[in-house]
């Protein structure tokens, strides 16, 4: 399970965007990596294709890159603070994530 996922708010705890909260737009679980919505903004300098290709926007294009997971927190949407995730077993055998500091299921 993972203890990040898609529609998560979460906080940046380092690098130049260290303090911002804002949602998951894409999870990556196989290389580790998150894409947070406004947060680690690159510039990538793009040509125009060719007219036979499928046209491509040229010039400047700003994205948001990928970055690990190791550099956010959750943020407990019950005590709006980041937060480590831990995990707990229900008695129907659901496994879900608990915030670590006010112990309410996140899931």
């Amino acid at each position: 399970m993972n203890r990040i996922k898609k529609g998560d708010t979460v906080e940046v705890i380092a690098g130049d965007d260290r303090g911002v909260r804002n949602t998951v737009l894409r999870v990556l679980p196989k290389e580790n990596r998150v894409v947070v919505s406004k947060v680690n903004i690159i510039t990538k300098h793009q040509r125009a294709m060719q007219a036979g290709r499928s046209k491509t926007q040229a010039g400047r294009i700003n994205f948001e890159a990928p970055f690990n997971i190791s550099n956010i927190m959750l943020v407990c949407p019950h005590c709006n603070a980041a937060t480590r995730v831990g995990y707990l077993e229900l008695e129907d055998g659901r496994k879900v994530r608990i915030c670590r500091k006010c112990g309410e299921v996140i899931d």
